[in-house]
């Protein structure tokens, strides 16, 4: 009986050490957790820089011996966009976006002091990145992002590390429905085909742009068009948003060039689309396929500005695959 009573306590002893080892781990895993949420407490940073005379606002987060992602915005917004996605991001990498100018808080010249097209963005951002030293990045792209980034990419191929392509076009398939307005007043810059085209500077499109094609407009936070539209409401905004409207027209005979660019280089690309998007449909998204090799695709349920429906979803697809393509590459790329 003894015998028996004793082999009873050391069972209980045991069992209570097992016990007592996982408490003690769980609360090493959730010391831990904290530390590491402790960790990813990187402010964002808003700051600006002079480029060519003008005023370039840019948001900064993370660590600056990180890889970098620069976020290119798009139409009608601004580095906001990335509001979320900059802290969702900044414990492991190095993110910075900037206001092109005339959008968001950067300088606003009137088109007599600075040619509003598409070449001169990317000849300001380019120089941008420079003054900020920004060796090698990864680019998101997004709507004007797009033909802002890929002429970046062209110039310098060896800077780009890696693609993520966010609703931003680089094929003919992706122009449908939507821009036959903008094809009349590419092939005739006049006040008639003009006249079609005002109509998306307005509060209604701004919001259209937000709300068309997402699954629960509820989430979509209203500060979204009213920032933009403050912007744009801005005496002479208008003026340069019709110039760009007219030189988009430059991009599409690009296309191929862009597309070389990824045949020969062969970037890793991320594809986080959404696929409801009445401007860039998943259309445009199809044949990024034909000619990149190391892709990952998704296309999203929702709308234009996919970030705002997915954004957790988008930081997460971004992590695991700069984590793979980038952070785990060999330090040669």
């Amino acid at each position: 009986m003894a015998r028996r009573t004793a082999k009873t306590v050391l069972a209980l002893v045991a069992v209570m050490a097992v016990t007592l080892a996982g408490v003690l781990m769980t609360a090493a895993v959730m010391q831990k957790g904290s530390e590491a949420a402790t960790s990813k407490n990187y402010p964002t940073l808003y700051k600006t820089i002079k480029v060519d005379g003008l005023d370039i606002f840019y948001r900064e987060a993370g660590p600056r011996n990180a890889p970098t992602i620069l976020l290119l915005h798009g139409f009608p917004t601004s580095s906001q966009m990335f509001r979320n996605l900059i802290p969702a991001l900044s414990d492991t990498f190095h993110l910075v976006a900037p206001d092109y100018p005339g959008f968001g808080n950067s300088s606003m010249p009137s088109p007599n002091e600075f040619d509003f097209t598409f070449d001169n963005i990317a000849e300001v951002m380019d120089k941008f990145t420079q003054k900020l030293e920004l060796k090698k990045y990864t680019l998101y792209v997004m709507d004007y992002g797009a033909p802002v980034g890929y002429r970046l990419a062209v110039k310098h191929p060896e800077r780009v590390q890696a693609l993520i392509v966010q609703n931003g076009n680089a094929y003919e398939e992706g122009l449908r429905e939507f821009w036959k307005p903008f094809r009349a007043y590419w092939k005739d810059r006049n006040e008639k085909n003009a006249e079609p085209l005002r109509k998306f500077l307005n509060l209604e499109a701004t919001k259209w742009q937000y709300t068309h094609g997402v699954r629960n407009p509820e989430v979509i936070s209203p500060d979204n068009w009213i920032v933009d539209q403050y912007l744009q409401d801005r005496p002479g905004n208008k003026t340069i948003q019709l110039q760009l409207f007219y030189d988009y027209g430059s991009n599409p005979p690009l296309y191929p060039q862009w597309q070389a660019y990824f045949r020969k280089h062969q970037p890793p690309t991320l594809i986080v689309w959404g696929k409801n998007d009445y401007i860039f449909p998943a259309e445009g998204a199809n044949p990024y396929k034909q000619d990149l090799k190391n892709i990952e695709f998704h296309l999203l349920d929702t709308g234009h500005f996919a970030l705002e429906e997915h954004g957790d979803v988008i930081a997460d697809h971004i992590r695991r695959f700069l984590t793979i393509q980038v952070l785990s590459a060999p330090k040669a790329r």
